[in-house]
């Protein structure tokens, strides 16, 4: 795997290449009715978007998933709790069918059964969609639309009817089917610290852990602390991986979700914290301050402090003792 170092602020953690080829995006529909559960289907989104901003390696990368709400002529559209959420119409253009295709319920969703043009347009996605999510008013519905026979196979039935994102009761099986194709496609650590964000208190039960005794939040925290101690030396990504038992990819994207920051930025803000209290605090060399801060040496010391805080360090130090 390639590595760039970070020249800028001539740090010594280094960072790993993150990208994940140029895929085109995963496409996520999520058909609404008026009424429909605003817990189930906002839940389910929010778990693709929180996978998007791990996936992208840089801002201008495209989004992994792209995920629409979807209802049968577009506009606002009135969840159970009289929320309005807007909504894509039915166009000829998602013909090309979805990689996974949610059918909430709602309490109009009977009153779709009747809907021709939604007949149509199911007919002619359905073939090309991957994987079917669906309520039971979504079963309802495709039975109407003539996707799913009477005579068609239980097995096959059972195979596409792997959840019900329109109904409380079944809130756990969408979040954990979302993430399950998250974990195929990200992998594992991903799929487990996105559910630790969204959904603490289910976390362990959507995304099980690999016999593991940690959780992703524990085991960057674990990180964290490890940067902390060792921040006078030199520090790769994959000397912090290990400490995590990730691979540096996972590393880095579960640490940026976990703590809010890159490790490359949180180990140079501890070197600069310390550097910091040092220049506060004793009368050493600004050269032996940067050396015992992990910063090797007073002229990397003194570049960072002007770029991070416009003063040099011998004037920071002034500085800091005349407010005493």
């Amino acid at each position: 795997m390639p590595y760039v170092r970070l020249e800028d602020e001539n740090t010594d953690f280094l960072q790993a290449s993150d990208h994940l080829g140029r895929r085109s995006a995963r496409r996520i529909g999520i058909l609404v009715f008026d009424g429909f559960s605003l817990l189930g289907a906002g839940l389910v989104a929010e778990i693709f978007h929180a996978a998007n901003k791990i996936s992208r390696s840089g801002p201008g990368d495209d989004c992994f998933y792209d995920v629409r709400f979807l209802s049968s002529h577009g506009g606002n559209i009135a969840c159970s709790s009289s929320v309005l959420v807007w909504t894509d119409e039915l166009e000829a253009r998602h013909d090309i069918g979805f990689d996974v295709l949610f059918i909430a319920g709602g309490v109009k969703a009977h009153n779709a059964a009747g809907d021709e043009r939604l007949h149509c347009w199911l007919g002619a996605v359905y073939p090309k969609t991957a994987g079917l999510m669906e309520s039971a008013d979504g079963h309802a519905l495709l039975a109407a639309a003539g996707i799913l026979q009477n005579h068609e196979e239980p097995q096959r039935a059972r195979a596409r009817v792997m959840s019900s994102p329109g109904e409380p009761a079944s809130h756990g099986k969408s979040l954990k089917s979302a993430l399950a194709i998250i974990k195929n496609d990200l992998g594992h650590d991903v799929a487990r610290v996105v559910a630790e964000r969204l959904t603490p208190t289910w976390s362990a039960e959507l995304v099980p852990g690999r016999n593991e005794s940690l959780s992703v939040g524990d085991k960057m925290r674990k990180a964290a602390r490890w940067l902390q101690e060792n921040c006078e030396r030199s520090i790769s990504v994959a000397d912090a991986a290990r400490i995590a038992a990730m691979s540096e990819r996972h590393f880095l994207r579960c640490f940026k979700l976990a703590m809010g920051i890159l490790p490359s930025d949180y180990l140079l803000r501890i070197r600069l914290d310390m550097a910091s209290r040092l220049l506060a605090e004793t009368e050493l060399p600004v050269d032996k301050i940067a050396r015992r801060s992990g910063l090797s040496n007073g002229d990397r010391l003194a570049k960072i402090f002007r770029k991070r805080m416009s003063i040099s360090p011998i004037e920071f130090r002034l500085h800091s003792r005349s407010t005493l």
